[in-house]
């Protein structure tokens, strides 16, 4: 890949709220916009109506709202990461949306999806085909089967016309390898057996403290820059990168030795707008479907990782 202004490899963050106080958000984000990164920040913009599944925090907090404003005003992309902490049904889905536009001027353009949420969209064991899907159900306790109703027609949570409609691209395999990439080389990607998505796109483990920094080690970082390659990295900021106020060490010193590199640090979308620009981006094939479906299982059995 060539990336814009004659840079090596791409580079990339999609963070979830999941347990994120406003506390750690201001250090971490502080800390990435002093290092030069620009990333994606994905927001709950419904404060919950019923008990939530996490206790991070939403817009519905006046003061993190402002604070996540402002962090679009420097660069930052605000994503979705479902309208709240809790299964939403379809009116509460598009009112979330519509205040999602009121708050950050447009549509979300990148969704991750929050794994208790039933109103999920090709989710479960709906995320894989044929023989994949057995054994998927078989690693989960047959726990996520017929669980997730966001692209079923009819239901009450089905919500997938206007996922289709008001956001371009969501994340849904997770794989092992620094550079997503390689791992993904599709992406992004249309796939004809889940209609009410545009784009998926892939990311690089990193949901947990020790996963993202066994991912970001040197020896990946160096990697990463030979292949010229791109990583979407996915993460909890909320799960112990900064504790009693103090960002982890290692995250750190990771983070500035990444920055130091001669890599292009946009936004999720910005990077997937330019990887479409590019040639990249159109439906795949069946065969390309099980490919990334073993992967991704093959991943899930090593890690036990969403």
């Amino acid at each position: 890949m060539r990336w814009p202004e004659g840079k090596q490899f791409a580079f990339t963050i999609f963070d979830d709220p999941d347990s994120q106080t406003l506390e750690a958000g201001e250090r971490i984000y502080g800390f990435l916009e002093d290092c030069g990164f620009r990333t994606t920040k994905g927001v709950w913009p419904l404060a919950p109506s019923r008990a939530p599944s996490d206790h991070g925090v939403t817009c519905g907090d006046s003061q993190y709202r402002r604070w996540v404003q402002q962090l679009q005003e420097k660069g930052f992309e605000i994503g979705l990461h479902n309208v709240t902490p809790h299964t939403s049904a379809r009116t509460e889905v598009l009112r979330g949306l519509d205040l999602f536009r009121d708050y950050f001027g447009r549509d979300p353009r990148v969704f991750a999806q929050h794994y208790f949420s039933q109103e999920n969209l090709h989710w479960g064991d709906q995320r894989v085909t044929g023989w994949r899907r057995l054994i998927y159900n078989l690693l989960t306790g047959f726990r996520n089967r017929d669980r997730f109703f966001g692209h079923v027609e009819h239901h009450n949570l089905f919500w997938g016309d206007l996922c289709r409609e008001r956001i371009d691209y969501v994340r849904n395999f997770v794989f092992g390898d620094i550079n997503t990439l390689a791992a993904c080389p599709y992406m992004p990607y249309h796939d004809p057996l889940r209609p009410w998505v545009k784009w998926w796109f892939a990311s690089s483990e990193g949901s947990k403290l020790v996963s993202f920094l066994n991912t970001l080690s040197e020896v990946n970082q160096d990697r990463l820059e030979q292949e010229g390659g791109a990583c979407i990295i996915y993460v909890h900021f909320g799960h112990g990168f900064c504790e009693n106020g103090t960002l982890n060490s290692r995250f750190r010193d990771l983070m500035r030795r990444l920055s130091r590199k001669n890599g292009w640090f946009a936004p999720v979308s910005t990077l997937l707008d330019y990887l479409r620009g590019q040639g990249r981006g159109r439906p795949i094939t069946d065969s390309e479907r099980r490919q990334l479906e073993c992967r991704w299982l093959w991943h899930k059995i090593r890690f036990g990782t969403a």
